[in-house]
């Protein structure tokens, strides 16, 4: 059972195949964490598909995977999102995107066919992934004068806190992220003296 804030996705982009009675199924599974990305990646399969008849997509984001949609873009009801949305809940995934682009072959599968073949597609892409285990990260921010940083420098680096922005001046700022199964960072970075610590939430 995977502890609270902890997620399973895959690591890179996989592709599947599959092909029925003519019609070719290329199923692309890519790892997402927002819906701008979701969106570049379903144009830029629009653009370079762009004699295909469907590009049909399931996404799930989030460590609670509570975000998620499915698209038919106009195969019957049913046939081609959720059945691509169930190979991601299959595989007990998120932060992830799976899109299948089919290219017409001349003749109807029916809706049983759809629901097998967009089915298909989307597990040989997540069979073909590498999937790995992820950590929601704490960020938070330090402002300090300079004459701190030593104290300061040795809390990050014994955390230790992924830096991702810092300035050093006469007044100093940094911010970074650090596990949310780390329990003893905050505690650490709350004892430092002299110290505004600014908390800015999750990030899965």
């Amino acid at each position: 059972m995977e502890k609270k804030g902890t997620y399973r996705t895959i690591n890179s982009i996989s592709e599947g195949f599959y092909k029925e009675k003519g019609s070719k199924f290329l199923a692309f599974a890519v790892p997402c964490k927002t819906e701008e990305e979701v969106k570049k990646h379903l144009a830029a399969w629009r653009k370079e598909h762009f004699q295909a008849v469907h590009v049909c997509y399931a996404f799930r984001l989030g460590s609670d995977k509570k975000v998620f949609r499915a698209s038919d873009d106009g195969e019957p009801s049913n046939s081609a999102g959720p059945p691509i949305l169930g190979q991601i809940q299959s595989f007990d995934l998120t932060n992830l995107l799976i899109g299948v682009v089919r290219y017409y072959g001349g003749t109807n599968l029916g809706v049983g066919g759809l629901i097998h073949a967009y089915r298909t597609a989307a597990k040989e892409a997540l069979e073909e992934a590498t999937i790995t285990e992820e950590e929601d990260h704490c960020i938070v921010e330090l402002l300090f004068e300079y004459d701190q940083m030593p104290a300061v420098m040795a809390v990050v680096k014994a955390i230790p806190l992924q830096v991702e922005e810092q300035q050093f001046e006469l007044s100093c700022r940094l911010k970074g992220t650090y596990p949310v199964s780390n329990q003893q960072a905050l505690a650490q970075l709350q004892d430092l003296k002299n110290v505004e610590l600014i908390e800015h939430g999750i990030r899965t």
